[in-house]
């Protein structure tokens, strides 16, 4: 039969409701028939024995990455990124430890690749206790550190999609050390996913080496990519570059000193914040980002809205709304840093 994810599905979907209250439980039975008919259409659907080991893999993979992180919901996460041949005795990897450490005695927890180099400097300064490492399965190179071996909260992947997913939902705060062509792909990737929303506002700090190792990358920017029309000003509003790592962590700690989260419903965006911001303050930030309010639109504090019914430890916080121009996620984090100044 043709299975559909409406309860149109007669003796199947008894069953299915049968077997999810003989499991027990289950907190969403109805994200998790839906799940069930997925597995059950793409059984159906698909012959090819490579492409069902891969969503196989891939459902497993992201159920335990749930498992590993879910009891850690509540506190702050940075992701490190940065090379793996980065050695102890070079000066960045110092640096990296510091920053780390410096996060962690805020009550940051530190997520790495698991590997040597920078990676177990995020590890080794933040401590293995305040740490998570989501490694890769590589036939070189990588293997978990001696900070992170046997560690519970080590999730070891075969796919690095899983992986990247990993690095950024889990993160509040990504920081980027010099490193080499998955370093890069890191980095492009959350650069990506900030400017074109398909991840929730966040620092990103670019941390230098003395040999101005970002430096020279922002260069490149300047003159290859926003001289040509290929990017926009606002997007050097994404990142910042420092190679003091008590800048690097200022930024990531100022980031969160009044913005709390953002929740998007149809083209209003509702930014949660930790203190209730002024009416005067609200028409300050109209005059000063008039670009990311629709035409007719007003910034307005408001009270929860009925779609964020499904997290109610939010209810408390104060918050604005606006209707959003969803072309400009870039001026977005300098709209949250300028809220933060307040």
């Amino acid at each position: 039969m043709e299975l559909s994810f409406s309860h149109t599905n007669e003796e199947v979907d008894r069953l299915l409701d049968r077997l999810i209250s003989a499991a027990g439980g289950v907190v969403h039975p109805h994200l998790v028939r839906e799940l069930i008919i997925s597995s059950l259409k793409i059984g159906q659907e698909t012959s090819y024995m490579p492409d069902l080991k891969l969503i196989n893999r891939t459902l497993r993979e992201m159920r335990y990455t749930t498992r590993v992180f879910g009891p850690y919901r509540e506190r702050k996460k940075v992701t490190i990124f940065g090379s793996a041949r980065t050695r102890p005795d070079e000066p960045i990897y110092q640096t990296c430890i510091r920053f780390s450490r410096l996060l962690a005695e805020q009550g940051w927890m530190t997520i790495t690749g698991g590997g040597p180099g920078i990676m177990q400097a995020g590890n080794e300064g933040a401590g293995s206790e305040n740490s998570f490492a989501v490694n890769i399965k590589l036939p070189f190179e990588q293997s978990a550190n001696p900070v992170m071996h046997n560690n519970p909260r080590l999730v070891t992947y075969k796919y690095f999609f899983n992986r990247k997913v990993a690095f950024v939902k889990e993160a509040d705060a990504v920081a980027v050390f010099p490193g080499g062509f998955g370093t890069l792909d890191e980095a492009m990737e959350v650069f990506t996913l900030v400017q074109t929303g398909k991840t929730s506002p966040k620092p990103l700090v670019l941390v230098d080496d003395e040999d101005g190792f970002w430096e020279q990358f922002f260069e490149f920017v300047k003159e290859q990519l926003l001289a040509k029309g290929l990017i926009s000003g606002e997007d050097f509003s994404i990142f910042t570059i420092t190679k003091d790592e008590r800048e690097a962590a200022a930024v990531i700690e100022t980031f969160y000193k009044n913005y709390h989260s953002i929740r998007f419903y149809d083209d209003r965006i509702i930014v949660r914040l930790t203190r209730e911001l002024l009416p005067e303050q609200l028409d300050m930030l109209e005059q000063e980002f008039p670009e990311l309010i629709l035409p007719g639109g007003r910034i307005v504090s408001c009270e929860p809205l009925l779609v964020e019914d499904d997290e109610p430890e939010l209810a408390l916080l104060p918050r604005i709304s606006f209707p959003f121009n969803h072309f400009h996620y870039g001026l977005l984090i300098a709209f949250i840093n300028r809220i933060n100044t307040f």
